[in-house]
């Protein structure tokens, strides 16, 4: 049998050139999926991406030059003239799904949130796995800001979006070391933004529809660059369009207009959370959509991720308050510490709840 006819029987969704590479990825990398699906047998986490160097930027965001209500429908062109592999980009054409065990499906609830039992890398497989054209779902990923927003802050809109959310994923080690600590539990971690990178790395293809709300146009040359993305929509919305109705539905309008497989909401929290749910609320989307804060701009290199050694040891926080003190400064102060006072209260107050629900107003 030829290479091609070979890779057209493995794969016949591709053509058979394209399909006898991926034949050929596939069966170099049957080894290393075998043993990472006895690690998960064997109850071993897969290695994770923590570690992983991002090209070397600027601390902060890069300015953007888009106006207010613009949007940009990028059809990116013979980025792949041979088209014969996927994986130009660096990117795995045909990542198996590992079926895990059910101790590692479950979730654990900690501050009254439920959270998935997942890695990035168990995450964005199921992410990737769900149909194309599967009913809207979206993903968000609480940090300690997030915990504080739920428990302390009464907003209902916000407890409303994640209570209607299909996955929660833990971001954030110090609120992973408070849960180890006060209540003897052991949560994956899941950053946004490794659940990002694994995807654009591991899983999407060049052709994956993708939506994206906020951020800039330099993002789509970025995603184009590093990974080949050319069927990408993106609009930007107006400052304070959470506050005006006509923009804030421009956006749900934009999710339904453009039907993608991946639709990224990079307009910060709690922004991203109402759209989300919105979206939800609205029908007639599908795709998943992902919460990740500034997840593609890490990705892209136009934002510089804290380096390794400040993420393993929960110090991210101290790395963005010495780039930018004054832009951080009410984030980490005002917004996320409060977490150590729903901690304290949840373990030790007189009407503490066991396994780690918040006695708080929700």
């Amino acid at each position: 049998m030829s290479l091609e006819a070979h890779g057209s029987q493995r794969f016949p969704h591709l053509g058979e050139a394209r399909g006898a590479a991926v034949s050929l990825q596939f069966e170099g990398r049957r080894a290393g999926e075998f043993a990472m699906g006895m690690r998960l047998l064997e109850g071993i986490p897969p290695e994770t991406d923590h570690d992983r160097e991002f090209r070397p930027g600027p601390c902060g965001v890069s300015t953007d030059d888009t106006g207010p209500g613009e949007h940009r429908v990028s059809t990116f062109e013979g980025v792949m003239s041979n088209n014969l592999s996927p994986r130009v980009f660096g990117r795995a054409s045909e990542v198996p799904v590992v079926n895990l065990p059910p101790e590692q499906t479950g979730e654990h609830e900690f501050l009254g949130v439920k959270l998935a039992n997942l890695t990035e890398k168990d995450a964005a497989a199921q992410i990737a796995a769900r149909p194309v054209d599967a009913p809207f779902a979206y993903v968000v990923t609480p940090n300690a800001a997030h915990f504080n927003r739920l428990a302390r802050l009464g907003d209902k809109r916000f407890n409303d979006a994640y209570e209607h959310a299909w996955l929660r994923l833990l971001d954030g080690q110090i609120p992973r070391a408070l849960a180890k600590i006060f209540f003897g539990q052991s949560i994956p971690l899941a950053t946004g933004s490794d659940v990002t990178l694994d995807l654009l790395q591991n899983h999407m293809l060049p052709d994956d529809a993708v939506t994206i709300i906020g951020s800039t146009d330099e993002l789509l040359g970025g995603l184009k660059e590093r990974f080949g993305l050319r069927n990408v929509a993106l609009h930007v919305p107006p400052r304070g369009f959470v506050n005006n109705e006509t923009a804030f539905a421009a956006c749900v309008d934009f999710v339904l207009a453009h039907p993608a497989q991946y639709v990224f909401f990079a307009v910060g929290a709690p922004q991203s959370e109402y759209l989300a749910r919105a979206v939800f609320a609205r029908g007639g989307a599908v795709g998943t959509g992902l919460c990740v804060g500034s997840g593609l701009l890490f990705a892209t290199g136009l934002s510089r991720r804290a380096p390794p050694f400040f993420r393993r040891n929960g110090l991210e926080w101290f790395y963005r308050l010495m780039c930018n003190p004054l832009g951080h400064a009410r984030r980490i102060f005002v917004e996320s510490m409060p977490i150590f006072l729903i901690v304290l209260r949840t373990r030790f107050g007189s009407d503490k709840v066991s396994g780690g629900k918040s006695p708080l107003p929700m």
